[in-house]
């Protein structure tokens, strides 16, 4: 399904019912919004791991604007407020109240736009494996992956992120495909759901570029404005965005609001690594009374 976002045709699709038959009344479901990685790929990333929260929310996957099922719009609104703006647009579109919006990896960094700027919009927030500034964490990133996948996966990392000045050619693209992204996690993951998602590498390149958001961007000096209960939680081995920048954002946020969870033996995709331990966490968190 598509609807027309700030000028930009955003598809999204729905997951459950608002409202289930409980006894004598029809009972109301929280809405549960994802916000999908990348920036380049698609919701499907999500699907059927986070079904299991279906009972629970109702859940939408929105695709946001250049990346998935979603129209591009113009390159210049491949930033960060204006996907935090898209979110808090299609909300009022849809007509979507107190949402639960939940976003991992990129997804965060579009949530936590979405509520430093729209602070009174989410009833609550739950952030994963994301970072709320570009750069302060690469020497930790390089580190890491070379611990994981030795000298030659080092030299990659060193180089993706210390060095390039501008895109990576072909050849280091495809060896840190084969290399690197594999230690993503530890178990691996399912090989149809990169098969399945729809990649657009033309946003991943604008936002990465030298010069490009990816690297500059800090919403630090906002994180206190968010007024909502939030879930920081994240993998204690993740190399692409250290357990350091999980930490950073929960100390950053007031203390009143926040739930740090730190998974060992995790990495960048915790849903992946420990399932079960992850959706339990996610599930008492909805179910918890704000």
């Amino acid at each position: 399904m598509h609807v027309t976002v700030n000028g930009v045709k955003l598809f999204f699709d729905i997951e459950g019912a608002k409202y289930v038959p409980d006894g004598a009344v029809m009972r109301e479901k929280p809405t549960l919004l994802m916000l999908h990685g990348g920036p380049g790929s698609d919701h499907s990333i999500y699907r059927p791991a986070y079904s299991a929260l279906a009972d629970i929310a109702q859940i939408v996957y929105l695709d946001h604007r250049g990346n998935g099922r979603s129209e591009d719009g113009l390159r210049q609104g491949w930033n960060l407020a204006q996907w935090g703006d898209d979110v808090r647009t299609f909300c009022d579109v849809l007509g979507i109240a107190d949402p639960i919006v939940l976003g991992a990896s990129f997804g965060g960094m579009v949530a936590l736009a979405y509520a430093t700027r729209h602070p009174a919009h989410p009833s609550k927030l739950v952030l994963i494996s994301t970072e709320a500034a570009g750069g302060p964490y690469r020497d930790r990133r390089v580190e890491l992956f070379e611990r994981f996948g030795g000298p030659e996966v080092g030299a990659l990392a060193r180089r993706r992120f210390l060095e390039v000045q501008g895109h990576p050619d072909q050849a280091s693209l495809d060896a840190w495909r084969r290399l690197a992204i594999p230690l993503y996690t530890r178990i691996p993951r399912d090989p149809d759901m990169a098969r399945r998602a729809v990649n657009r590498s033309e946003v991943l390149h604008w936002f990465t570029k030298p010069g490009g958001e990816s690297h500059s961007f800090n919403m630090f000096p906002d994180l206190h404005r968010i007024r909502c209960p939030t879930l920081v939680l994240g993998g204690e081995d993740d190399p692409i965005h250290p357990i350091e920048s999980q930490a950073d954002i929960a100390a950053a946020l007031p203390a009143h609001l926040v739930r740090f969870e730190r998974f060992a033996n995790c990495r960048h995709a915790v849903v992946t690594d420990a399932p079960e331990r992850t959706i339990a966490v996610i599930r008492d968190f909805i179910a918890r009374p704000k």
